[in-house]
């Protein structure tokens, strides 16, 4: 691929930093009675707003292929949710809830759902004050056996603690625990228990890898049917894998957005895609957040490997892309660094952490359009969305452009939020 044909996904451009963002400025009325508590019968039928050339067009994600510039490639997050709540009950009669986040020990997704005796998470814990000290013991059957699982409490950093588990049966590994014994985390504002149906629901069609404990939502409208039109249609489609942390949930609480923390969240990307995405010639179109914020690490993990190729740890810090005024290493530059890395260390698939947050004032390296549902108020998410169709500057025309949309969506009766109805932006 040469410089001179997509320049927006080789050549980067000046970053303009906005030192002072306050979230107040990205809050609208969201009524309880928008918020889609249950997924429609058919997963393509929701509506779909489409935005282009700051026009707003109203359909049906059905019809999405025939949005989707020709020549473009999607990429999808093929993550996959684990039921990663687990609910202990004490002999005093208090509910303990143990929210598995993140492996600790292995510190590897695939390695801890193999282990078959015991394992450690980074987990939040519902109803600490009750569980001072001691194990929590839980019983669970799988496969007709009885297994007993038992909860170890093993130190505490800020609001998360390192659980240990361990149970009495060597043939069952740590996945079939969760399969058995914890429950689908759905997300809070739904404001309902999880039901048996969301175990189908809340999972897209293509999910594959086991690790997130949130599902990638743009993805659940996504249909067989829909993928015959976007091939038929000639529309290349990739995957790629980020596991969705709790984080996603954690709200704005400050009002300068600069001081809010970013989690960190890990991604895994195969070098055949890398290759792929050098190679295109077309429109890269991000099928959620998540993938939007894996390609756009992408950059920036290139960006780390110029300065230092034999750096041990990959990880994109929240505030990498704005340290510098002007970047001169083009995007096909930092995607060739991260093949050269790939083959200097053997490796098929690249393993990196993403901090990443994206922000008004932030330049889009990869991504051309966003396949995305309605964001919640005063979120991290929507301020992503606020960058990609407009700078958000006072002194911009552009201002007001995410709230033109969401205040189309609410006047035309769009669901919103992880079961709601879905957008496609381009630029």
């Amino acid at each position: 691929m040469s410089e001179q044909i997509k320049p927006n996904v080789l050549k980067s451009s000046n970053i303009s930093i906005y030192r002072k963002i306050d979230i107040n400025d990205y809050d609208y009325e969201l009524p309880d009675n928008r918020i889609a508590k249950y997924p429609l019968e058919k997963r393509d039928s929701s509506k779909l707003l489409v935005y282009k050339n700051n026009t707003v067009t109203d359909s049906e994600f059905s019809s999405l292929s025939d949005f989707i510039p020709d020549s473009s490639l999607m990429v999808f997050n093929n993550s996959k949710v684990i039921q990663a709540r687990m609910f202990f009950k004490k002999s005093t009669g208090a509910t303990i809830e143990i929210f598995c986040l993140e492996p600790y020990n292995p510190h590897d997704y695939a390695l801890i759902f193999q282990q078959t005796e015991k394992c450690s998470w980074i987990c939040l814990i519902g109803n600490l004050k009750k569980w001072k000290e001691g194990d929590l013991v839980k019983e669970i059957t799988f496969n007709g056996d009885k297994i007993e699982i038992k909860a170890r409490r093993l130190e505490s950093n800020g609001d998360s603690h390192i659980v240990e588990f361990e149970w009495n049966n060597k043939s069952v590994s740590f996945a079939d625990i969760l399969e058995s014994g914890g429950e689908l985390p759905i997300p809070p504002y739904l404001n309902r228990e999880t039901e048996e149906k969301d175990k189908q629901t809340y999972q897209t069609v293509y999910s594959k890898i086991k690790g997130s404990v949130a599902a990638p939502t743009a993805g659940l409208h996504f249909t067989q049917e829909v993928f015959e039109r976007l091939k038929a249609k000639h529309i290349e489609l990739e995957e790629v894998t980020l596991h969705v942390g709790a984080g996603t949930f954690k709200p704005v609480k400050n009002d300068d957005v600069d001081k809010h923390v970013m989690h960190a969240e890990l991604i895994s990307v195969h070098r055949d895609f890398i290759e792929h995405l050098l190679n295109h010639k077309g429109e890269i179109i991000a099928v959620g957040t998540t993938s939007v914020r894996t390609l756009e690490s992408l950059y920036y993990i290139g960006e780390i490997l110029e300065k230092n190729p034999l750096v041990e740890t990959l990880l994109v810090e929240q505030n990498q892309p704005y340290i510098h005024n002007n970047r001169t290493l083009s995007v096909y530059s930092a995607l060739s660094n991260i093949l050269k890395y790939m083959d200097s260390n053997n490796l098929k698939t690249l393993i990196a952490e993403t901090q990443i947050l994206i922000k008004p004032g932030y330049v889009f390296q990869i991504v051309n359009g966003i396949v995305t549902n309605f964001h919640q108020p005063k979120s991290t998410l929507l301020l992503l969305i606020s960058a990609f169709v407009g700078n958000n500057d006072h002194s911009h025309p552009n201002f007001d452009i995410w709230k033109n949309i969401y205040t189309h969506a609410l006047n035309n009766n769009y669901r919103f939020l992880s079961y709601g109805d879905s957008s496609l932006l381009l630029r």
